[in-house]
Order: structure tokens, then C-alpha cells, then sequence
């Protein structure tokens, strides 16, 4: 009877969700091909303008949602989904407006290109409709998600006691989605009727062969299992099946990079390094005015990286910090409301905008726009003790964002970050570059990236060292 009931809500929560996605992306083609109706008349007809633009308008759509997870109730959180699906719709919309724009230059309607015209408004309009709109139905499907599903119950398995307190507190920002029921040891001699209670299984860092024990059990009892991440799994999870006669193996790949695949990724850099520099150039020179005018000191922060293959480079940053604690020789991590940031600083850690330097960086080559995080000197030595797979992340290019960067806090701990990165490194490929940049706009939108250590605590990195963009 339980299973029949699971079942009946899985079926209806399905057509929920399917209804509102629907609703959602159809709503929102809507307002847009209305409002560029007003001027465009070409739309309301059966024409080659409408034709190419909705197309246009369509693939768009696909391809921006496919890359910040479209819409994504009951998975996630509300702010995040509105977020990354505001971002995919704001990015159709501006390329599908150029295209429409572009194709309105003709004899028979305008001579030359109107970018800021009348439509523009519209646009503005559109935007703003589009983004309240998508408020509604994100808030609106997690109430009635989460009101159909209540929260699952989980078991957490750990490996020791000290794990405890930090897995439970990740599981619990998602209160809505989990709930934590029972906790144990992995070797608990009542491990079975554990896992018979509950309705997901969090594996925490237990053994290789106690965890292939609990996978089966797991297994055998239809239960579903969060394994954290550890070495083995990143370094397999991209294998590629095959059979070798006729017995089954995986294939795992050194992840080493093409010659088109490097030319590619250094012809991306290149131009989006010139393009953020020209383009931003008044923003940076205001920055800079700005750094110079309340202390007087220099403007921009130099330190030694490590990138590729162990190479050493000097990362540039605008200071957000006071000139006596930027230079210092053993600076300490940054606190909540730390007293050493600068005001103008403050401003430039919420924002990001004191990693802009680092496109010169790229532009010269020590660094790439996506790839693990350029570590100091001082921190590379103690991490590689800690974490003798550190020296992977060496394998590649030092970047400016990645999943790191994107899915990592500044506190995050050091060994998580370089799961992060090693993620990367074994799923690379020209597309994943492709979505992490664009995902990398939703690191404005997440309040607690910048969530800085409690005092006193310290972790041995700069204080200029952020566990975000860039750092």
C-alpha cells in the first residue's frame, strides 16, 4: 500500500511539474513576442521575420536553460532557481533582440540599426515582467512541490563521530528536502533495519569496502544514495564503458587536451580577456580612482600563484584591503565584517569587481577564464602534505572561475575545493568551459560566497585569498 501511494504521488507530482514548466516557458515566449509585437507588426503574421526569431528565440531558450538547469523546483532552493533561470531568459532575450533588430534593416523598414530605439523599452518592460513572472511560478511550484513531498528521510552514514556535526549541518540547509531521522556508524551491527527506516542514504569518508558493502545494501533495498565525493569516484566518474571480448570494463582517459582543444580554449581567453578589458576600461580606471582616493596607497595587489605544471605567476587583484595588512607576510583570512577590508574594498568583495585585473592575467597567458583555482605559494606545500592529490590540479591551467569558484564559499574547506576543481579537470571539455562561464553570473546572486571564517579562526590563507572568483 505504501509503495502504491509513493508511487500515485511520484505520478502526480510529475504532471505538476510538467504543467508548470509549461506554463512557465510559455508565459514568457509570450510576453516577449507580445511586447516586440508592438512595434514589429512582422510578428503577428506568418513571415519570415516571425520564422526566424522565434527559432531563434527557441534554440536560445534550450540551449541557456540546459546550461543554468532550467526549471528546477523540488531540486533546489527558490533563490537559485530564480536566479539562473532570470539570467537564461535575460540572455535569450538580448540575443533574440539583436536578431530581430538586425533583421528589421531592410528597404522596407529601416536603413540602419536601432539598437536603444523604442523597442528597447519594450524590452526593459519585458524583463521586468519576465522576472516577476518567473518569481510567481518558481515560488509557487517549490509551495506546492514541497507540500505534496514532504521532506525524505535520511540516514547518515559517517566514517567517525567528528563528521557528524558537518554533514548534518549541509544537509540541513535543505531542510525542506531532507531530514535527518537516524545517524550511525558505518560499522553498526544493525546497519540493515537503519537503512529500512529511512528514504536516502548520506554516505560520509567510510572505507572502500564498507562503502561497496552499504552500495549493495542500498541497492538490494531500493534506497537512494549521496555518496560525498572522493578521488576514485571523480577519477571514474567520466569512464566510458566498454567490452574488451566479452568481459565489461571501464575505460578511464588521461585527460589530456588537443591541440584544437588548446588553440580553442586560448582563442576564448584571448578574446574574452580583450573584450572585458576594452569594454570595462572606464568602470576599472573608476575603480582604480576610487582605491587611490581613500588611502592613497597602490592599486592593485600583486602575489605569487602556482598554475600549470607547478609554473609560478603573479596574480593581479584590485587591494580591498588597508596597505599595512595587504603586505604583510603571514596575513590571516578574512573574517565576517573583518575591520582590515577598506570601504571601497567592501564594495568590491560584494560585487567581484576586485578580480577584473586578473583578465590581464589571462590576457597574457598565465592564466585561463576556466580552471582550478590559482593557490599561493605559501598554501601549496601544506596542502600537498594534507592532500597528496593536490598536485593533480596542476594538470591544467590556473583560471578565473570554475566549479570551485561557482559552487564553493570562501570557507569552504580545502579538500572540498579541491574535489571542485578535480571535477573539473576530469569532465574538461569545450562545452563544460562554455556553461561554467555563463554560470559564473549567478555567483552575484549567492549571498554566502563571500561568507568569511568566524573569528579568530585561521586557515593559513591570505587574506586577500577568496574562495570564489579568481581566488
Amino acid at each position: 500500500m505504501n509503495k502504491l501511494i509513493r508511487r500515485l504521488q511520484r505520478h502526480r507530482t510529475a504532471l505538476m511539474l510538467g504543467f508548470f514548466s509549461c506554463m512557465v516557458y510559455g508565459c514568457l515566449a509570450l510576453l516577449f513576442f507580445g511586447l516586440m509585437s508592438v512595434n514589429n507588426k512582422a510578428l503577428l503574421n506568418l513571415s519570415r521575420t516571425l520564422a526566424t526569431t522565434l527559432l531563434t528565440y527557441i534554440a536560445l531558450s534550450c540551449a541557456m536553460h540546459a546550461v543554468y538547469g532550467g526549471y528546477a523546483v523540488g531540486k533546489k532552493k527558490s533563490k537559485p532557481v530564480i536566479s539562473s533561470m532570470s539570467l537564461a531568459t535575460l540572455v535569450t532575450d538580448l540575443i533574440t533582440y539583436l536578431q530581430l533588430q538586425i533583421m528589421n534593416v531592410n528597404p522596407n523598414n529601416r536603413q540602419r540599426l536601432e539598437l536603444f530605439g523604442e523597442d528597447f523599452l519594450w524590452l526593459l518592460l519585458c524583463m521586468v515582467c519576465q522576472i516577476l513572472l518567473i518569481v510567481f511560478w518558481v515560488r509557487l511550484g517549490n509551495g506546492m512541490y514541497f507540500t505534496i513531498n514532504p521532506p525524505r528521510r535520511c540516514l547518515l552514514v559517517l566514517g567517525d563521530e567528528g563528521q557528524e556535526a558537518r554533514l548534518r549541518g549541509k544537509v540541513g540547509r535543505y531542510a525542506l528536502q531532507w531530514r535527518v531521522t537516524d545517524v550511525c556508524l558505518y560499522n553498526a551491527p544493525d546497519m540493515v533495519d537503519r537503512l529500512r527506516q529511512c528514504e536516502l542514504v548520506f554516505i560520509g569518508k567510510v572505507p572502500e569496502q564498507a562503502k561497496m558493502a552499504l552500495l549493495q545494501h542500498c541497492y538490494d533495498l531500493h534506497r537512494d544514495v549521496i555518496c560525498q565525493a572522493d578521488l576514485q569516484g571523480i577519477m571514474l566518474s567520466n569512464a566510458r564503458q566498454m567490452v574488451v571480448d566479452d568481459a565489461p570494463f571501464l575505460e578511464m582517459t588521461y585527460g589530456k587536451m588537443t591541440l584544437g582543444q588548446r588553440m580553442m580554449k586560448r582563442g576564448m581567453d584571448i578574446g574574452i580577456s580583450l573584450l572585458v578589458l576594452i569594454g570595462f576600461s572606464p568602470l576599472l580606471l573608476l575603480i582604480a580612482l576610487c582605491i587611490y582616493l581613500e588611502d592613497g596607497g597602490p592599486v592593485i595587489f600583486r602575489q605569487q600563484r602556482m598554475t600549470v605544471n607547478g609554473r609560478v605567476f603573479s596574480i593581479c587583484k584590485f587591494r580591498t584591503m588597508t596597505v599595512i595588512d595587504s603586505l604583510k607576510a603571514n596575513p590571516v583570512s578574512a573574517t565576517t565584517d573583518d575591520a582590515r577590508i577598506t570601504r571601497v574594498g567592501q564594495v568590491l568583495r560584494r560585487f567581484r569587481l576586485d578580480e577584473l585585473p586578473q583578465f590581464w592575467n589571462i590576457l597574457r597567458g598565465a592564466m585561463t577564464v576556466v580552471g582550478p583555482r590559482p593557490e599561493m605559494l605559501e598554501n601549496v606545500a601544506r596542502y600537498k602534505q594534507q592532500l597528496p592529490a593536490f598536485v593533480y590540479r596542476e594538470k591544467m591551467k590556473a583560471g578565473l572561475t570554475g566549479y570551485a569558484q561557482i559552487e564553493g564559499r570562501y570557507n569552504t574547506t580545502p579538500e572540498d575545493k579541491l574535489m571542485l576543481d578535480l571535477m573539473y579537470i576530469e569532465s574538461f571539455s569545450l562545452w563544460v568551459d562554455i556553461k561554467l562561464i555563463f554560470r559564473t553570473l549567478t555567483v552575484f546572486f549567492k549571498s554566502d560566497s563571500t561568507e568569511g571564517f568566524a573569528p579568530p579562526q585561521v586557515n593559513g590563507e591570505t587574506a586577500e585569498e577568496r574562495g570564489r572568483i579568481g581566488a
